[in-house]
């Protein structure tokens, strides 16, 4: 399951899942997961400049209002046939009008260096150099005459990009759309640079960017402090929507373990055996995961009132978490991106995690 980074729900369609009837061309391992009747409807979930000399830790807060182009990306090498995710093969012939389906395919082409070419965004590309472009999709799902009225050159999309008849509707027409793969852990980041930048003609900035991306990342992992106490934290990632009483537990399958790991922590709702993406959070539940920290996105934390409102759903108050207030709010526009600002989102949960009691926001 890909939350979505701006709570935006669609129609449910069964009683299996979270993303149900959505994807056109899914992973079965980000599709759909039971939630039972705990939830009634549908969830979809869904940078860094050039050549410095020394990768080094960015910034400990997030910016999640800009991104940082390369500094001077090569010319486009074109036309270009890349394989897409759904079983096809697509050729590019032009990059001059760009529109990208998902907000993290939006932040790798914008610090490709291809921003003045994008002409249009999806609802979830919150960054700043984006929010003048149209949205061409509402609750998530393409509007195919949207983007066609665009002329675009080349349409990226992802596996869960929705509904079908939108993505055939679009190809119908004669655009190149390519499908890639979506992102579930910190492996995902360079495979999808990768497949962007080849998608575009500039292998060599694809190089580029996934090199000093994954050097920044392993700067911040470099710097991860000794655990007190010489016990990992446990973490558990909570999904929040106040306003419709969903409140879920990250299990193994949520996207946020490989984060979690990567910060020195436990992910406790796998670790407690939840093999799946996400729960209904029960007292049980969560006494089992006895989380000393919880990971929550920012809209989430702010639906249900800030801190004080998250301790008061049963069972949170009588964590260690909840019991210290530790909590760890990350931007909804970054956190499960997986891209080229995935160091900063990291840096961020270090500082938060590793502060005392956590940042209380």
């Amino acid at each position: 399951m890909r939350i979505s980074q701006d709570f935006a729900p669609v129609a449910a369609e069964g009683p299996e899942g979270l993303d149900t009837g959505r994807a056109v061309r899914r992973r079965p391992a980000r599709a759909a997961a039971a939630l039972g009747a705990a939830v009634a409807f549908v969830l979809v979930l869904t940078g860094c400049g050039g050549g410095d000399p020394a990768p080094k830790p960015a910034a400990s807060t997030v910016d999640a209002d800009r991104i940082e182009p390369l500094a001077a990306p090569p010319a486009p090498k074109l036309p270009v046939t890349v394989g897409s995710a759904d079983g096809t093969e697509v050729t590019i012939g032009s990059t001059d009008r760009i529109v990208p389906l998902t907000g993290s395919l939006s932040e790798i082409v914008f610090t490709l260096g291809f921003g003045e070419r994008v002409v249009a965004r999806d609802i979830t590309a919150t960054f700043e150099q984006a929010a003048e472009l149209p949205v061409v999709t509402r609750a998530h799902d393409v509007s195919a005459e949207s983007v066609l009225s665009l002329r675009p050159t080349i349409v990226l999309a992802e596996t869960s990009t929705g509904p079908g008849e939108a993505i055939d509707q679009i190809r119908d027409a004669g655009i190149p759309l390519l499908v890639v793969e979506p992102a579930k852990e910190l492996a995902d980041v360079g495979r999808r640079i990768d497949t962007v930048a080849e998608a575009l003609g500039v292998p060599a900035a694809g190089a580029e960017l996934r090199a000093r991306t994954e050097a920044r990342i392993t700067a911040v992992q470099k710097s991860l402090p000794d655990p007190a106490d010489g016990e990992k934290p446990r973490v558990a990632f909570l999904y929040l929507r106040g306003s419709a009483s969903v409140y879920l537990l990250g299990g193994a399958e949520s996207g946020a373990g490989s984060l979690l790991e990567a910060a020195g922590a436990v992910d406790a709702g796998k670790e407690s055996g939840l093999d799946k993406d996400f729960t209904p959070i029960t007292s049980e539940a969560l006494a089992k995961a006895a989380p000393d920290a919880i990971l929550v996105m920012s809209k989430g934390l702010a639906s249900v009132d800030g801190v004080e409102g998250l301790v008061k759903i049963p069972g949170i108050a009588e964590t260690p978490a909840g019991m210290d207030r530790r909590i760890v709010s990350i931007d909804d526009g970054v956190l499960l991106n997986y891209g080229p600002r995935t160091d900063r989102v990291l840096a961020d949960i270090v500082e938060q995690l590793y502060a005392k009691g956590g940042r209380d926001r």
